[in-house]
């Protein structure tokens, strides 16, 4: 192998690691909210189905997971700005099956099953069409 082989190697190299460098800042700067309420929503519903699932639905728990889950609903419209309003609509039906839940204080198993049934579907339909 001469030089300049090796030159040109090395060069590669380099402008492979720079390039490399500079893209996985561009990766790391977009922004993260997005992915963490849904995150989030998903901690507080999957304890919510596991609850059920298990039959162990404390109320207090459970009212926690809800108010929780209601709170960060709330930030679906700024963690996703620029949302064709279809996906805003969504949004909306989420919070309002959300203010259902909580409002009915579910205090068993039953009870929880048929509050989070209508937040299930809302997420269901929006994920469906947005996932």
């Amino acid at each position: 192998m001469n030089a300049r082989s090796a030159l040109l190697i090395l060069l590669g190299l380099v402008i492979g690691a720079l390039g490399t460098v500079f893209a996985m800042k561009a990766l790391g700067s977009r922004n993260p909210m997005p992915h963490a309420v849904m995150t989030v929503m998903g901690h507080h519903m999957g304890a919510l189905s596991q609850a059920v699932k298990a039959r162990q639905c404390d109320a207090a728990q459970v009212n926690d997971h809800l108010l929780r889950l209601q709170s960060t609903s709330a930030d679906i419209a700024e963690a996703f700005p620029g949302a064709e309003q279809d996906f805003v609509n969504h949004a909306g039906r989420l919070r309002t099956a959300l203010q259902g839940a909580v409002q009915a204080h579910p205090l068993d198993c039953a009870a929880l099953a048929t509050a989070i049934k209508p937040v299930d579907d809302a997420c269901q339909s929006c994920h469906q069409q947005y996932r």
